[in-house]
């Protein structure tokens, strides 16, 4: 399996360096459309998607498929395709789940400090960290946009440390080959 990875190092790199464009322009411009936002992300996750499926063809033991490479390509192509398809209600969906995520959060944080209240001393912390999470949610409920925009440049860096991730695993295949 290594030997088949190792001559596919190049699809790896092709996926890190468009995750680090990807992720470059828009922590570098946050005030870009979430339009354009999206369709980063989405042409970001069809390309990833498509490059797994290739590396999983044929990227297994003995030459067979490697089946959980060419699943996990295939999510990021639906993933991109869906969000392709439909960019307000991913970019809505998206805030929205982070949000209901971070208020259900902080409302067990909380749950959490008032049971520990007799057993551990400063488990108002943990209280603190749940009303923080509540408000969280709360602030991005309210100002969707903003949120929004918050997560994109987040997203960002996620995709810059991702395909720099991508870009050293497939230096790390090509000095194998």
């Amino acid at each position: 399996m290594l030997h088949a990875l190792a001559n596919r190092w190049w699809v790896f790199l092709v996926r890190g360096l468009v995750a680090i464009a990807a992720g470059v322009i828009t922590v570098m411009h946050p005030e870009l459309t979430l339009l354009v936002l999206i369709v980063l992300i989405g042409v970001s996750a069809l390309v990833d998607g498509l490059a797994c499926v290739f590396a999983g063809v044929g990227g297994g033991v003995e030459g067979r498929p490697w089946w959980e490479m060419i699943l996990l390509g295939l999510a990021g192509v639906g993933f991109g395709i869906a969000t392709l398809a439909w960019p307000g209600l991913t970019t809505m969906f998206l805030v929205f789940l982070v949000a209901s995520w971070s208020i259900v959060r902080g409302v067990f944080e909380i749950a959490v400090a008032i049971k520990l209240r007799r057993e551990i001393d400063d488990e108002w912390l943990i209280g603190l960290s749940g009303v923080i999470s509540i408000a969280f949610g709360t602030l991005l409920f309210a100002k969707p946009g903003a949120g929004a925009l918050a997560l994109a440049t987040i997203i960002g860096f996620f995709l810059f440390i991702g395909g720099a991730m991508a870009v050293a695993f497939s230096m790390r295949l090509r000095s194998l080959k």
